[in-house]
């Protein structure tokens, strides 16, 4: 079986490509082409083991992560895990892609997507809070993605917002790093903001144009929320999964809103719901994860192995 390194995964997946493969997927799930179970929680000393299965009947996917928050200290990784794809109709195994990395550009290219199709001005400029990977590709899928060339970059220490603005201005985005006070005056007039930590508590504050679009996806537990409950309630809001938001979007339920006036993508990309109303706040796009992302993965890295190999 072939097994991808990081590296390898990330050429498998380019963002405008997986963005793509995304909202086929999305389709699909609306339509019930597609299936995957609740994804499975097992306690481990110090962490967590996370097992989630999709199919499309084609393809079976297999994503098995470890979140271990103390492993940095240890000089390890925090996530690690593999994606291992299968025929359906046989179990065969086929190749293994590298689970974080499909973690990090599958979630950013949802938000790429769902900024494709709900952002009113979504060339920015980009306001990324957080310093870690999730923030690093979600710069990257949207300058690549969108055309976005102004980045701030906001964390809680200096020294990485520095780091990461300094990645970033190397990969061709004219990047820089921003203090609390710097964020909180900037967010009025940036067109699209990313809130990507491991907070609890809002990190930023209610100073949100009413026509931005913001991408929270850092937090997934219902007792974290990255987002105050202010901005969250004079948004037009978007999940990736509607149940899955109901359970884990911490941002939504600390605010409280009514899910039932809130629109899953799905309902976008198929055309069943229109995109935002021009005049009626902010647009949020909540996303806490789901198997059939990382199944989208799998689908896309699938052709673009069949397209590399010799026989083709």
């Amino acid at each position: 079986m072939m097994r991808l390194d990081a590296a390898q995964t990330a050429s498998a997946l380019p963002f405008d490509r997986l963005a793509d493969a995304l909202a086929e997927v999305l389709i699909l799930k609306r339509r019930g082409g597609v299936s995957a179970p609740p994804r499975l929680h097992m306690p481990l000393p110090g962490g967590v083991l996370l097992v989630m299965p999709a199919t499309d009947h084609q393809l079976l996917m297999v994503k098995r992560i470890t979140v271990h928050s103390g492993n940095p200290g240890r000089g390890l990784p925090a996530i690690q895990g593999e994606v291992t794809v299968s025929d359906a109709a046989t179990g065969k195994p086929l190749f293994e892609l590298h689970g974080p990395t499909v973690t990090a550009r599958r979630t950013a290219a949802l938000s790429l997507l769902a900024a494709r199709l709900l952002a009113k001005s979504p060339t920015g400029p980009l306001v990324v809070v957080g310093a870690g990977v999730q923030a690093r590709t979600h710069a990257l899928a949207f300058h690549e993605g969108l055309g976005v060339k102004a980045c701030a970059v906001s964390s809680r220490t200096a020294a990485k917002a520095e780091a990461l603005a300094q990645s970033l201005r190397q990969a061709g985005l004219d990047a820089k790093a921003v203090d609390a006070q710097e964020l909180s005056g900037m967010l009025s007039e940036s067109s699209l903001v990313v809130t990507a930590t491991t907070a609890t508590d809002p990190v930023i504050p209610d100073r949100v144009a009413d026509d931005a679009f913001l991408a929270a996806v850092g937090s997934f537990s219902p007792r974290a929320a990255e987002i105050p409950a202010g901005l969250v309630r004079r948004s037009q809001v978007y999940v990736d999964d509607l149940k899955a938001a109901q359970e884990e979007a911490g941002d939504l339920i600390r605010a409280g809103v009514d899910f039932g006036r809130i629109t899953p993508l799905e309902d976008v990309a198929d055309g069943a719901a229109q995109g935002p109303d021009s005049g009626k706040g902010p647009v949020l796009f909540k996303s806490v994860g789901h198997a059939l992302f990382d199944l989208a993965a799998a689908r896309l890295a699938m052709c673009s192995l069949s397209a590399a190999s010799p026989a083709s």
